[in-house]
C-alpha cells in the first residue's frame, strides 16, 4: 500500500495539469451530452434515471479549488491529517469502501442497516443499490470530464490504499468524487427504507466519503462535491415509479430480515472501531 513511484512530483503535476486543460477544451468543443465514463463500476447496471435527466454537475458545482486558494489549503490539511492512518484499521476500511464491485458495497452498509444486505435475502434492496450506484456515479461526469482534476496521490507522487485501481484513477477526474456521490446516495435511500437506523446510516455514508480522503484517492473538496451530487440524484429518484416500487419492496425485505436475524453476521464492532479512528 501507498507505494512511492520514482517520477518527479513536480513533473507529474505539470504534465497532468496540461493534460487536464487539453481534455477540458476538447470536451467543451464537443459539447458532449453523454460524457465518457472512465470508471466501469458506474455502468455495471442500468440506472433508474435516463442519462439525459440526471442532475447536471456543471450546473450545480463550480470548478475545483485553485492551487493558491484557501479551499485548496483546506484540501491539503485534510490530506495531511490522514497520513497517520495509513497502514492501520481505518485505511483497511477505506480499501473495502473503495471496492465498488458487488457484493462489497452491500456488505459495507449492512452493519449500519442492521441486517445483511445480500442478493439472496434482500434482492430488491441489492438491485436498488446497484442501480443507484449508476445514477449517482454518472451524475458526476460533466464536471469530472470538464476539469479532469489531478488526484492527490498523483500530485504528491504517492500511492493509494487500493493500488489495483490506480491506473484507472490516473485518467479519471478527481472532482467530484463518484464513490462519495454513490455512498451518500446509498445512505439517504437506505435511511428512507429503514428510518429507525437513519442516523447510523447517515454517519456511515459520511464515513464512506471520507474513506476516499483516507485512501489518498480524492481531495476533501471532491468528497464535499460528491455529496452534493448524491443528494441531488436521490431527490430526482423520487420521480421514478420503478425506484419507488423497489423502495417499497426493500422495506418489506428488511422487515422480514429483522424478524429472522436481528443483527448482521459481519464483524460490526471491528468496523465501528476502524471508522472511529481519527
Amino acid at each position: 500500500m501507498y507505494m512511492l513511484p520514482t517520477t518527479s512530483s513536480k513533473a507529474v503535476r505539470v504534465s497532468l495539469a496540461l493534460l487536464g486543460m487539453t481534455h477540458a477544451m476538447s470536451y467543451a468543443a464537443d459539447g458532449a451530452a453523454d460524457p465518457a465514463v472512465t470508471d466501469p463500476h458506474f455502468e455495471l447496471a442500468p440506472g433508474y434515471i435516463p442519462k439525459e435527466r440526471l442532475p447536471n454537475s456543471l450546473d450545480l458545482l463550480g470548478p475545483p479549488p485553485a492551487a493558491d486558494s484557501a479551499a485548496f489549503a483546506r484540501d491539503e490539511e485534510a490530506r495531511k491529517a490522514t497520513i497517520a492512518l495509513r497502514g492501520g484499521a481505518r485505511a483497511t476500511q477505506a480499501r473495502l469502501d473503495a471496492d465498488l464491485q458487488f457484493p462489497q458495497p452491500a456488505k459495507n452498509f449492512s452493519c449500519a442497516m442492521g441486517v445483511d444486505i445480500t442478493e439472496a435475502q434482500t434482492p430488491h434492496l441489492y438491485r436498488l443499490m446497484q442501480k443507484v450506484l449508476t445514477d449517482a456515479g454518472l451524475s458526476t461526469y460533466g464536471v469530472k470530464n470538464t476539469y479532469n482534476r489531478v488526484r492527490p496521490f498523483v500530485v504528491h507522487n504517492e500511492g493509494t490504499c487500493f493500488p489495483e485501481q490506480e491506473s484507472l484513477l490516473r485518467t479519471d477526474g478527481s472532482y467530484p468524487s463518484g464513490h462519495t456521490a454513490a455512498g451518500w446516495a446509498w445512505a439517504l435511500v437506505l435511511a428512507e427504507i429503514n428510518p429507525e437506523r437513519a442516523n447510523t446510516l447517515f454517519k456511515r455514508g459520511l464515513d464512506f466519503g471520507q474513506s476516499r480522503v483516507v485512501c489518498n484517492a480524492h481531495w476533501q473538496s471532491d468528497v464535499d462535491a460528491g455529496r452534493t451530487m448524491g443528494a441531488a440524484t436521490v431527490a430526482l429518484l423520487q420521480n421514478y415509479d420503478e425506484f419507488r416500487a423497489d423502495v417499497a419492496a426493500a422495506r418489506k425485505e428488511v422487515a422480514a430480515a429483522k424478524a429472522r436475524h436481528p443483527a448482521p453476521s459481519m464483524e460490526c464492532k471491528a468496523e465501528e472501531a476502524a471508522l472511529s479512528e481519527q
